[in-house]
């Protein structure tokens, strides 16, 4: 098989090892040696060891597995050996350190005595570097801390009686446009993103509708029984061409950590998602919109669905889709380096961005048209391609595989499950070459390849995997999850294509470099023990 895969015709995966042994000839001309410190009774210690007198020999070097990705376009996985067998003799050990609680105020008390006047500890945060403002609004775990940071960078209007925070001042830019006076910007947005901001502060620097801009609210989602509240924004001016909408968590539902976000609100983030995309297509269409200025139920938005698919099933129907696939994300988690670099997308709340992509777009100096560009595109080439050089479809393949796993480490008696949670519509699992090292997939089971094709039950199911992925990765200590989803053209014909969605945790060692940007994804665990891992939180978490 020439197609870049792990996953056999046959329903297996497939892998490789490398068992390297070698001789590095030696030319090296001088010798450079320095003493590098000394042992605790006096003896120096040298670098004997970088100058060798000859040429190298490595008869073991460490074993490295190479996994292909189950899709080609996303690279390789190499997974170190000796440091996978370490953890699997301890999978709980794949985990991240709970956020230490740090207090610069209490700090400083305790240096300079508790009685210190307010007023000198105000002073001493005004004199604090850029940097060290913006590793504080970060890091500190202290309301006293960060509202005194809030109020360095920008101007409250604070309620008489409480002065507490009733509002911002706001002024005219030189285009007349206007903004909140805020003369510290990269300090407010991180300080905004901190869970550990009161409330009250939270409200009134972004959680208001208006507080961060004009972007209209064009969709709700309101649970009062649950406490569950989502606005959906239209963002005109958009990154995603022809704009995108935003399901965001609303100033009464304040949702910064996956274990604030309940079973209503991640159903609310997705119905709003669901809604919007059908409407536009069944828009396109010509189908009738069942509501106006509120939302639709459950059963109209299955009625609407099944309408759709009926509508597309004529060819003539089909050729009047413009937009014919979804795009969707979420970025959770938030962080900023006193050095001024973003760490990643999200901001506030929690929040799920979608938009449809175009099927085509236009070349200016032509009459041609180019193919506008969606992830799930990519699965769909390769697994035509798999079909055709296979005579297989790659997603029974993929399951199977899934299903009827092996370690790679020859440990026949351990664990050997890359699942992690699994109903009658859905599977949620350990990918065998995992790019993000934590990196989970879902999956559907049915003959789904896009949101038309998911009924109610789907996409409950979908919703219901979510926050299972998204708590088990937050409960293992993920801080940012990049999620993303894989989806097929209303307008394909191709049955075997499923529904995919990569969860896809950032790690504080991993930031990404030149052997990422290879994609070449280096991990340091078995896929098996990582599934272990999730299941353990799944069963002590919650």
């Amino acid at each position: 098989m020439n197609l870049r895969t792990c996953v056999a015709p046959s329903g297996q995966f497939l892998y490789g090892v490398h068992k390297p042994g070698f001789r590095v000839e030696n030319l090296r001309e001088k010798d450079y040696i320095f003493s590098l410190g000394a042992f605790s009774d006096g003896r120096l210690w040298e670098n004997h060891d970088n100058f060798p007198p000859d040429a190298v020999e490595e008869p073991a070097a460490d074993w490295i597995f190479e996994v292909p990705n189950a899709f080609p376009f996303r690279g390789t996985t190499y997974i170190i050996k000796s440091s996978a067998d370490r953890i699997s003799e301890n999978p709980a050990s794949i985990a991240l350190p709970e956020r230490p609680m740090a207090s610069l105020s209490a700090a400083v008390r305790k240096s300079f005595g508790e009685n210190l006047p307010a007023t000198k500890l105000e002073a001493f945060f005004h004199t604090l570097p850029g940097p060290l403002q913006l590793a504080l609004a970060a890091n500190s775990t202290d309301p006293e801390d960060l509202i005194r940071m809030a109020e360095l960078c920008c101007e409250f209007i604070h309620d008489p009686v409480s002065k507490r925070p009733a509002g911002l001042v706001y002024k005219k830019d030189h285009q007349g446009r206007v903004r909140a006076d805020i003369k510290n910007h990269a300090l407010f947005e991180v300080l905004a993103n901190n869970t550990f901001l009161p409330d009250d502060y939270k409200h009134v620097m972004v959680l208001r509708p208006g507080a961060q801009g004009g972007s209209e609210i064009v969709g709700e989602w309101l649970e009062e029984t649950e406490e569950s509240h989502v606005f959906e924004y239209l963002r005109r001016n958009s990154y995603i061409p022809w704009g995108h909408y935003a399901a965001n968590m609303a100033y009464d539902a304040i949702r910064y950590q996956i274990r604030d976000l309940t079973d209503a609100d991640m159903s609310g983030l997705r119905h709003l998602y669901y809604q919007r995309t059908y409407l536009r297509v069944a828009d396109q269409l010509g189908l009738a919109i069942p509501a106006h200025r509120r939302r639709l139920s459950y059963e109209e938005l299955e009625a609407l669905r099944k309408k759709i698919c009926e509508a597309l099933s004529s060819d003539k129907k089909k050729s009047a889709l413009k937009f014919n696939c979804t795009l969707w994300g979420w970025n959770f988690g938030f962080d900023y380096a006193p050095s001024g670099y973003r760490l990643h997308g999200s901001h506030q709340q929690i929040h799920q961005q979608f938009a449809l992509v175009p099927s085509t777009v236009p070349d200016p100096n032509s009459e041609e048209k180019i193919s506008a560009f969606g992830c799930g595109d990519l699965i769909h080439d390769f697994i035509r391609n798999y079909r055709k050089e296979t005579g297989k479809n790659f997603f029974d393949a993929y399951l199977s595989a899934i299903r009827t796993n092996r370690r790679m480490d020859g440990n026949n008696a351990g664990p050997d499950s890359l699942t992690v949670y699994e109903d009658e519509e859905v599977i949620l699992f350990v990918p065998k070459a995992q790019t993000s090292q934590w990196e989970l997939q879902l999956m559907t089971l049915r003959p789904a390849g896009n949101i038309l094709e998911a009924d109610t039950r789907v996409r409950t199911a979908l919703d219901r995997a979510m926050g299972v992925a998204v708590r088990v990765l937050s409960l293992m200590g993920a801080k940012m999850i990049t999620t993303i989803e894989y989806s097929k053209r209303f307008d394909s014909p191709d049955t075997d294509q499923r529904l995919l969605y990569c969860f896809l945790p950032k790690l504080p060692e991993s930031p990404g470099a030149f052997t990422e940007a290879q994609l070449r994804w280096i991990n340091g665990h078995y896929p098996e023990d990582f599934a272990v891992a999730c299941r353990a939180r799944m069963m002590n978490g919650w």
